[in-house]
């Protein structure tokens, strides 16, 4: 005997009723084991985290660089200039404010149980994990920044990649070729080592985007800095090893203004004082003397100071070789009044020879007795034969007029050609000083400014 279908469709009921049940119970179960998950992991507390990670139950060792006997880390670096200045040509160096950054991956710090990307850590944390033994190869003087508080930043990614960066001030040294200066451009280099570590363990490379970084309305006092910046590598031989390094050269051109207004515009106006001596009366020997002595002693000093803020070089600089000529031609405009008043002075001593010539010939004629009664005009007073002076004797004539015209016309031609020294000097020295001028910048300023700009 069958069953009615009524039993049918409520047994189906009942078990459809039953599995959905079921169905919700476990959703239910499963969902509730995710949030129980999830509310484990956000309370975790970031002390219990960073223990787990780095801490003493985690095992981290910090002695122990990443990869340990495998690949060498890689360590991608950049900098970021706060301050360049002090360019110092007596000690030759130059001062420097950057942030240094350091980037590479740990995989012992990489982390999954906490929901953030990134953890910036406290500075304290730099001792508990590796670092690179990053130092520079040319530095002179170092320090850090600890004001309010050490000017360390530490950032741990999920991936275990670690960012470190770090604010320094440096005294770099920066080896200076002075043959153009004031006109020259300088090379300064800035190289990071390692110095611990060989290229088997650890390599250093710059960031392939904005490795070197410059704060903007960066300016420097003496020089301008070229937008290029070369970015290279110098690896390291020694007898322990080879030792990765990396270096980027800066371009820094002088500005010379300041020698403009301290040195060469001076200098010029002392050449041009000196050449006033010309237009001075030949005969105002005190004036004309003081002028020279003045223009000399301004001119050394001049050149001594302009030697005061440069190293003791063994080769000519383009400023040595300006004031040695400012104060070659200083000294020939001197030069020129001794000459000057040389000749001017050779008449009264031609005079004097011919005076001391005449005394001798009346000492000779009065030794031999020969004296010439015609030459005084006392041939009236002569007797003759019988007693009677001559009456027709033609009296001598007399030789101071002869002589009075023939000093004048000496004197002239010596005065002539003195003054004529004089006139051909103002026009040879201003145009010997504009050829040597024109020599000068274009040799300096346009020649070897070009060889610069190519190297």
């Amino acid at each position: 005997m069958g069953k009615p279908p009524g039993m049918n469709r409520s047994l189906i009921k009942v078990l459809a009723a039953l599995f959905t049940y079921l169905m919700e119970t476990y959703n239910f179960r499963v969902v509730d084991a995710k949030e129980h998950d999830s509310r484990s992991s956000s309370n975790l507390s970031p002390s219990d985290f960073l223990d787990s990670l780095m801490g003493r139950t985690s095992g981290y060792d910090a002695r122990i660089r990443p990869n340990f006997k495998g690949p060498p880390v890689n360590v991608t670096c950049n900098i970021f200039i706060n301050s360049f200045g002090s360019v110092t040509e007596t000690t030759m160096d130059y001062r420097v404010n950057i942030f240094l950054r350091q980037k590479w991956n740990d995989p012992r710090l990489a982390y999954s149980k906490y929901p953030d990307s990134s953890l910036d850590l406290d500075p304290s944390m730099l001792d508990s994990i590796w670092k690179p033994d990053l130092f520079f190869a040319n530095e002179k003087g170092a320090n850090f920044h600890d004001v309010t508080t050490d000017n360390k930043l530490l950032r741990i990614f999920k991936d275990g990649t670690v960012l470190y960066s770090i604010r320094l001030t440096l005294i770099l040294s920066c080896p200076m070729d002075l043959k153009n200066f004031p006109m020259d451009v300088q090379t300064c280099t800035m190289q990071l080592e390692s110095f611990g570590y060989t290229m088997n363990d650890l390599v250093f490379e710059w960031l392939e985007n904005g490795a070197v970084q410059v704060s903007e309305g960066l300016t420097l006092p003496q020089f301008i800095m070229r937008d290029e910046k070369e970015l290279g590598y110098c690896t390291k031989h020694y007898n322990t090893g080879k030792f990765t390094c990396i270096e980027v050269k800066f371009h820094l051109e002088r500005q010379m203004g300041y020698y403009l207004i301290q040195m060469y515009i001076p200098s010029l106006l002392i050449v041009i004082l000196s050449w006033v001596s010309f237009w001075i009366n030949m005969d105002a020997a005190p004036a004309r003397v003081a002028l020279g002595i003045t223009t000399v002693l301004t001119m050394t000093t001049q050149s001594s100071g302009s030697r005061a803020s440069l190293p003791k070089v063994s080769y000519v600089k383009a400023i040595d070789i300006w004031m040695a000529v400012c104060l070659l031609f200083v000294f020939a405009a001197l030069l020129e009044y001794a000459g000057v008043n040389f000749v001017s002075r050779q008449q009264k001593e031609f005079l004097r020879l011919r005076r001391r010539q005449r005394r001798n010939h009346k000492d000779d004629d009065l030794r031999e007795g020969r004296f010439n009664f015609a030459g005084y005009n006392m041939s009236q007073c002569l007797p003759t034969k019988d007693g009677s002076a001559v009456k027709n004797a033609v009296p001598a004539p007399n030789p101071q007029q002869p002589a009075s015209k023939d000093i004048d016309t000496m004197r002239k031609k010596f005065v002539d050609r003195a003054k004529r020294i004089d006139t051909i000097s103002r026009a040879a020295f201003p145009l010997a000083f504009l050829i040597f001028n024109v020599f000068y910048w274009v040799t300096y300023k346009i020649i070897r400014h070009e060889d610069i700009h190519k190297k």
